[in-house]
């Protein structure tokens, strides 16, 4: 909170002091810099990269949410660069120089600095229309050879996902021939033959009956049979008696 109020308090001062000089700057028609405007605008932009800087990672978060509560907007975005880059840049050493010039939107204050990893650049943009800060920029300077390092692990993982990309759709279309021979085996493969009917099953044969104990109709065969025989009934004995499947009156 500390570090934010100091901060927003430089670019304050810096704000008011461009105002008392806007409308003197506003008459002149040439884009003339001021050196002592340049000189005062160059250390408040110093004293600011060092506010900024100072913020470590444990409350870097929270200022960006206080300053985006607060409407600085372009303060917020310049502390989520710094977010963003102080693991590769490291704390700040010293600063190496500043210088600031007027173009046509205003004054335009550049200071370079040495941080534990690499340079750093910041540039602060004012507006002395509007007497406004208008925007602020934090860019580290990397080396040519980091430079193509980062180019060369970009280029290789976009042409790594094309070639995957292109070997996933060749996979696919290699594909396509099995489901052709699969329509085909589908359509030349002969219709499963009908299940034949179960045969009948026997009829089950009839239960015979045991005619045996119908004594009026043994004492009737036993007679019938001595009759024939021309003998008495007394030596005959029946053991069984069967129907017959079929009767010789039926066949007459």
């Amino acid at each position: 909170m500390k570090n934010l109020k100091r901060i927003l308090l430089t670019l304050c001062m810096v704000t008011c002091f461009f105002a008392l000089t806007a409308c003197s700057a506003a008459e002149e028609r040439e884009l003339k810099t001021d050196e002592n405007i340049a000189a005062q605008l160059c250390e408040a932009t110093e004293m600011t990269l060092q506010q900024i800087t100072a913020i470590g990672a444990e409350d870097i978060e929270e200022q960006i949410a206080l300053a985006e509560d607060q409407r600085e907007y372009a303060f917020s975005s310049v502390l989520t660069t710094w977010n963003n880059l102080m693991g590769d840049t490291g704390n700040l050493v010293e600063i190496l120089d500043s210088s600031a010039v007027r173009d046509e939107d205003g004054y335009v204050c550049v200071v370079n600095a040495q941080f534990e990893k690499r340079p750093v650049e910041f540039t602060l943009y004012y507006d002395d229309q509007t007497g406004e800060i208008s925007s602020m920029s934090l860019v580290a300077v990397y080396t040519m050879a980091e430079n193509m390092e980062r180019a060369a692990m970009n280029t290789l993982m976009g042409m790594g996902t094309v070639f995957i990309v292109l070997i996933f759709i060749s996979f696919l279309i290699s594909c396509f021939k099995f489901i052709n021979v699969f329509e085909k085996k589908v359509k030349s493969s002969p219709a499963p033959a009908a299940a034949p009917a179960p045969a009948p099953a026997p009829a089950a044969p009839a239960a015979e009956e045991d005619l045996t104990d119908d004594l009026e109709l043994v004492a009737v065969i036993t007679a019938a049979i001595a009759a024939s025989e021309g003998t008495s009934t007394d030596g005959l004995v029946v053991r069984s008696i069967k129907r017959a499947g079929t009767s010789k009156w039926k066949r007459a």
